[in-house]
């Protein structure tokens, strides 16, 4: 039994170590460190449902889904494509958004703060315009707020569906409340506090959405060109799928992204759950099991 136990918290670390490298970077047990261990004020406390989402391997399927909804703005995808480097280093750009994440959700307000700067410093050099001559900002308020919304909207649903957690109503409400503290202070104005709406928001930007030939591209490397070893790829596969089938209907005809009802009813569903499940048992120390 003793060997059995061993041999399973050796795979437990295993694959949580490299799921956090992957996730995280090279810097990540530093940035966790000064994240987490170095005291003073949070813009969240720890009650917050924003910590509850943000902190939950459900985020997983979330990020896909906001990726995927968030190239149907062709404002959004034409700054994403021409200055992201998404496809030459699309490893570095997560890293960098989830730290980004991390620190907002759990770091000092004043680290908090200092990664908003570094952002709307960003923001502000990229702009250009599309193939098709339209002038693009990623600073205009109103593209902010776009990419603030999908966001929102893709973490809250995956965490309603796959969280370990799911928030109730007053949460969900807290929730979006707490993403508008983060979108605010990167200079999205009025962004929505509760999930009604957020729901209102998505909708007023319909009419501002398609699928551009770069969002299709981006899809296609999300969905089946990841920079992953062979082994990976099933796993990967199943995320994928899982963030795919929770897309709103209007979003996928765009994409090109086919409907298999059977599949997406029964099958995926369960297979994300099973995965979102070891993603969690993998990244959580047994240390912090037993606290919980």
């Amino acid at each position: 039994m003793d060997t059995y136990a061993s041999a399973v918290s050796g795979l437990r670390e295993r694959l949580g170590a490299e799921l956090f490298s992957r996730v995280a970077g090279p810097e990540g047990p530093a940035n966790r460190a000064r994240i987490h261990d170095t005291p003073g004020e949070r813009w969240f406390g720890p009650d917050r449902p924003i910590r509850t989402v943000h902190g939950d391997a459900s985020m997983f399927v979330g990020g896909l889904r906001a990726l995927l909804l968030q190239s149907l703005h062709p404002l959004a995808m034409a700054a994403v494509a021409a200055h992201s480097g998404y496809q030459g280093d699309p490893w570095g750009r997560l890293q960098r958004t989830s730290t980004f994440l991390a620190v907002t959700t759990f770091g000092t307000a004043e680290d908090a703060q200092r990664a908003v700067d570094h952002v709307r410093a960003i923001h502000l050099k990229v702009r250009g315009r599309t193939d098709l001559g339209e002038p693009y900002h990623a600073a205009d308020p109103h593209l902010l707020g776009w990419v603030h919304a999908a966001e929102t909207d893709s973490f809250l649903d995956a965490h309603q569906r796959y969280g370990a957690h799911p928030l109730d109503a007053a949460g969900c409400d807290g929730y979006v409340a707490d993403t508008a503290r983060v979108a605010e202070a990167l200079g999205v104005v009025d962004p929505p506090r509760s999930r009604a709406e957020l729901a209102e928001v998505l909708d007023s930007y319909r009419g501002e959405l398609r699928a551009t030939p770069q969002a299709r591209s981006a899809a296609r490397f999300i969905l089946f060109r990841p920079p992953l070893p062979l082994a990976a790829r099933p796993a990967y596969g199943v995320l994928t799928a899982t963030a795919v089938a929770d897309l709103p209907p209007w979003a996928r005809g765009p994409l090109r992204l086919p409907r298999v009802p059977v599949l997406e009813g029964v099958v995926v569903p369960r297979a994300g759950r099973a995965l979102v499940t070891t993603i969690r048992w993998a990244m959580t120390p047994p240390s912090r099991t037993r606290q919980r």
